[in-house]
């Protein structure tokens, strides 16, 4: 006799999806929800992802009319977070907020990653933003061309902070580094506090950070912004030219944030997030929200957003390999 062990919430998986049949899904979607929703964001509260997605949570529950409670479950580049609500009843009752890496690469990061980013069902990519080229106040290059030449002149002396191995900073700077044949070193930290006090402090040369944190140092002169990563020059610097005008063709980086549902969960619960998202997205009020954060609102469909999420794993996935970054 041949014996099948499956875990608890497998199990579970298995039932629901036996459960949401198309014609009990509809049923389902109509009286959806009638309980409280929890948002697992896989960041410790206070940093960007926490930020947005409680404003976003404080929106879609007055939209709703129903409690939508954010809780933090930090650690291992997202992948607790994520492996919570991957493993959760595809109900749209837990959804997972996350950065770029839990829904891209961490699988060729980790060696040991107990879930599959492919299987979620995205339900909106809510803000993105620009990455900026930031260097500590006192660095010898004072535009970005003087940057390039002064990396290509001295090849392994430049180091690079990041929030940590696979995190957009890490992955753009790679990226930087392959178009523009230079060598750099690499600072990891756990998180961008850390990584930008350093910057501050001088101990560190550079970093590729979100427009967001980067610009209030900039203005205040505690470190210094010397291209944007965008096909255009941005409103708020209109000064600083992007790196395609300093000889990096087309170099573009930013990060974003999404809300994606356990895999299976029904489309028509996702559509009614998605729309939910969508409205506090294109509110006045989130409008004037993000832009003093210099955030863009992202929104669309879940289609688009699924689209978006697979199309950004294949750019960086490709970085992560022509690097060599070793998963962890």
């Amino acid at each position: 006799m041949i014996r099948i062990s499956i875990t608890a919430a497998a199990a579970a998986t298995l039932i629901a999806s036996a459960f949401f049949t198309p014609a009990v899904a509809q049923d389902v979607a109509a009286n959806y929800p009638n309980r409280p929703i929890k948002i697992i964001v896989c960041v410790p509260a206070g940093g960007g992802v926490d930020t947005i997605t409680r404003f976003i949570a404080d929106g879609v529950s007055r939209k709703i009319g129903q409690p939508v409670v954010v809780e933090n479950r930090a650690g291992a580049a997202g992948n607790i977070g994520a492996d919570y609500v991957y493993s959760s009843d595809p109900d749209g009752y837990t959804l997972l907020a996350a950065q770029p890496a839990p829904l891209t690469v961490n699988p060729l990061l980790y060696k040991k990653i107990t879930f599959d980013p492919t299987q979620f069902e995205p339900v909106a990519i809510m803000t993105s933003i620009a990455n900026v080229l930031l260097v500590r106040s006192d660095f010898p290059a004072k535009t970005a061309n003087e940057f390039i030449d002064y990396v290509k002149a001295n090849p392994g002396k430049v180091n690079y902070a990041s929030q940590g191995i696979g995190t957009t900073s890490h992955l753009t700077t790679e990226l930087f580094a392959k178009l523009t044949g230079t060598k750099l070193v690499h600072v990891p930290y756990k998180g961008t506090a850390p990584a930008l006090n350093d910057i501050i402090a001088g101990h560190v040369d550079m970093i590729f950070m979100e427009l967001t944190s980067a610009i209030k140092l900039h203005e205040a002169g505690r470190a210094r912004i010397l291209a944007v990563a965008t096909t255009h020059r941005i409103a708020n610097l209109p000064d600083i030219p992007t790196l395609d005008e300093a000889g990096v063709k087309n170099f573009q980086s930013g990060t974003w944030n999404a809300i994606v549902a356990p895999p299976k969960t029904p489309a028509a619960l996702v559509a009614k997030l998605n729309k939910a998202v969508n409205d506090v997205l294109d509110s006045p009020e989130g409008k004037a929200h993000f832009a003093t954060l210099n955030l863009h609102a992202a929104g669309g469909t879940a289609a688009e957003a699924a689209a978006f999420i697979k199309a950004e794993t294949k750019v960086w996935g490709e970085v992560i390999k022509e690097a060599h970054i070793p998963a962890q």
